[in-house]
């Protein structure tokens, strides 16, 4: 049997003994200056990671001129570098279950910092191609790590909410591009664009090494020395931890011993893994095609190319907003009915957005409405798997969320192409995203249905 034995201080701090919870360990331990280290290291992580993504949308026109190639022709750019980061995602996740989240984030960190270095010196289309899908690699194996990372150590009362603020790096990081980048390209060319995205990794791999722990949450999973995990947990946790003879973790003893892509694919895991995928995948397809085709719309819809501009940083602004609002409610409320409440706004704010673009005022209110909406909810999927897998298949889980989720990315960016080369107008192709928005709301009632009661203990 397995006993948990506290002692009350003379002072009136908790002290630990015996075989002690780590889980029930980090809820009781007060939020600190030991999360915020995480959670800012996790967020420059997105915030290069979001910065990256968008670099090479910055840099086309300035590239293409300089080449004297067709915009086109970057087509195979692109598409490599989201690939990377589906096959990123793919084979970071199984590799973190097995040789820790914080190897393997550093690991990535330096690897696309170093990939974006031979970017930014590529001197033919193929070279380009190649390394940027080697940057995707390492980019798609940093955020899952960063993600699993935080909610391992955040306790559960606010654990949505710490990850959710990490989260808020990636569309900073994207939107901040946009200001460095059209400070940099007139002054030293658009190479210099992507040596900012190669020194910023390679300096953050560093604070990593020096700043960032291993998650306790693993290192009790693994069976590593308690010696290993008194050091760290005694950084946030304000007890005393010296008579504490062993860690353990609940899930432990419920959780079926596979393999951690096998877990995925193993009952009861199976409905909420593709439910899971599912929605992450609709989840972008929308995000995709704003993205990358909401200026374009824009101009089809009648506004000029300034208005368009500032019309799609609307949604960028609301991003921002939407990711802090949902990990605040997600604390509070039950964490799938906000994602899919978030989804099922987005249906209709895109519905309302082919009616209604006449008005410049109301159109941009919508936009940043569903910029809320849409974010929120993809940006809640993060929580959803990580509060969904065991410790042992958890980091595998939320990369291959994100790794077919990212294949969503593609197929919105195509599909968006598509429609317009069959003559679609922009009212139509807004109003079209109301059906994955549906799609990934009834995905996740699904799942919170086939959960409920919760018949899986994981924390």
């Amino acid at each position: 049997n397995i006993q948990i034995t506290t002692i009350i201080t003379g002072e009136g701090n908790m002290a630990y003994s015996g075989k002690v919870n780590i889980q029930q360990a980090i809820d009781d331990s007060p939020f600190s200056r030991f999360h915020w280290v995480i959670i800012v290291l996790g967020f420059l992580v997105l915030a290069i990671d979001g910065f990256d993504t968008a670099a090479m949308g910055y840099i086309a026109p300035t590239l293409s001129a300089d080449w004297g190639i067709k915009k086109q022709d970057l087509g195979p750019v692109l598409s490599a570098a989201l690939l990377g980061l589906s096959f990123g995602a793919l084979l970071a996740g199984p590799i973190s279950d097995r040789m820790g989240r914080k190897r393997v984030l550093v690991f990535s960190c330096l690897f696309f910092g170093l990939a974006s270095l031979g970017t930014a010196y590529a001197q033919t289309l193929n070279m380009l191609t190649f390394w940027r899908f080697l940057t995707g690699l390492g980019l798609g194996a940093a955020m899952p790590n960063a993600i699993t990372l935080v909610s391992e150590f955040a306790p559960k009362r606010c654990r949505s909410m710490a990850i959710n603020t990490m989260y808020c790096g990636f569309p900073l990081g994207a939107a901040g591009g946009g200001v460095i980048s059209s400070w940099l390209i007139p002054n030293y060319g658009w190479h210099s664009v992507l040596l900012a995205g190669a020194i910023a990794p390679l300096a953050l791999t560093v604070l990593l090494v020096l700043f960032l722990p291993e998650s306790v949450k693993y290192l009790v999973h693994r069976g590593k020395g308690v010696a290993q995990v008194k050091r760290i947990a005694q950084r946030f946790i304000s007890g005393s931890l010296e008579q504490v003879t062993q860690f353990y973790l609940d899930e432990d003893r419920v959780t079926v011993k596979k393999g951690s892509v096998a877990q995925l694919f193993s009952m009861p895991w199976l409905p909420g893994t593709l439910m899971l995928w599912m929605t992450y995948f609709m989840g972008l397809v929308i995000y995709y095609v704003l993205l990358s085709w909401m200026p374009t719309l824009m101009l089809g819809m009648g506004y000029p190319l300034a208005e368009s501009a500032w019309l799609t940083s609307l949604f960028t602004f609301g991003g921002t907003a939407g990711i802090l609002l949902a990990g605040w409610l997600m604390d509070r409320w039950e964490a799938h009915k906000v994602v899919s409440l978030g989804f099922i706004l987005t249906m209709l704010f895109a519905l309302a957005l082919g009616f209604e673009h006449n008005h410049i005022i109301l159109f941009g209110a919508l936009i940043f409405l569903m910029g809320i909406t849409m974010n929120g909810a993809q940006s809640g999927l993060q929580t959803l798997a990580a509060t969904f897998y065991p410790t042992h298949c958890r980091a595998t889980g939320i990369a291959w969320m994100q790794g077919v989720g990212r294949f969503g990315g593609v197929a919105g960016t195509m599909m968006s192409a598509q429609l317009l080369s069959l003559q679609w107008q922009a009212d139509s192709i807004l109003m079209f995203l109301s059906l994955p928005a549906l799609v990934a709301a009834a995905a996740t009632i699904y799942k919170l249905q086939r959960y409920k009661p919760h018949a899986l203990t994981v924390a």
